[in-house]
């Protein structure tokens, strides 16, 4: 099954060919790097609600977001979603369905990253909710109705449209 994938993010820079304008270095370049991350949306099907964290930004807002991060050597994405959602949230899960992916440029230090997020479907199995992760502010378990409201993010929240459908048709 192929994933459905949305741009977003970046700056006007993002939109040129690898390695051109941006200037750093004598030389004018950037390095360009390319992560991948997974995570998604953590679904308690009883209660009806999903499991979201909130990071500060470097303005100190506090922006709530679906849990996600790096994928490790050796890992399927699947895999790092579970990982991730669980060492963030606190919260075990299973793969249900894939959402899809979003990628994004962004300029960090002396680098240009190209950024790709497999966002899964995931159904709670246990676990207690927690805020364990240092790069973690706040975690929260929000009604399935309220996330458009609370994620900061539209491309995630157009990912939750699209579970909330895939649950509903599963009903």
């Amino acid at each position: 099954m192929s994933s459905p994938s949305s741009r977003s993010g970046g700056h006007q820079g993002a939109r040129k060919a690898p390695g051109q304008g941006g200037g750093a270095g004598r030389s004018g370049r950037r390095r360009t790097v390319a992560e991948t991350s997974a995570g998604g949306l953590v679904v308690d099907t009883e209660t009806g609600r999903a499991a979201v964290i909130g990071r500060l930004d470097r303005r100190g807002r506090l922006l709530w977001s679906l849990p996600k991060g790096h994928v490790e050597q050796g890992e399927t994405v699947e895999q790092a979603a579970v990982r991730e959602v669980a060492e963030e949230t606190g919260i075990d899960s299973a793969v249900v369905a894939a959402l899809g992916s979003i990628d994004y440029w962004f300029v960090a230090e002396d680098r240009r990253v190209h950024k790709t997020v497999h966002h899964f479907l995931l159904r709670a199995l246990g676990g207690e909710l927690s805020g364990a992760d240092h790069e973690v502010t706040e975690v929260a378990w929000v009604p399935l109705a309220d996330m458009s409201a609370r994620l900061a993010y539209a491309d995630e929240r157009r990912l939750v449209q699209r579970a909330t459908t895939m649950l509903a048709d599963s009903v």
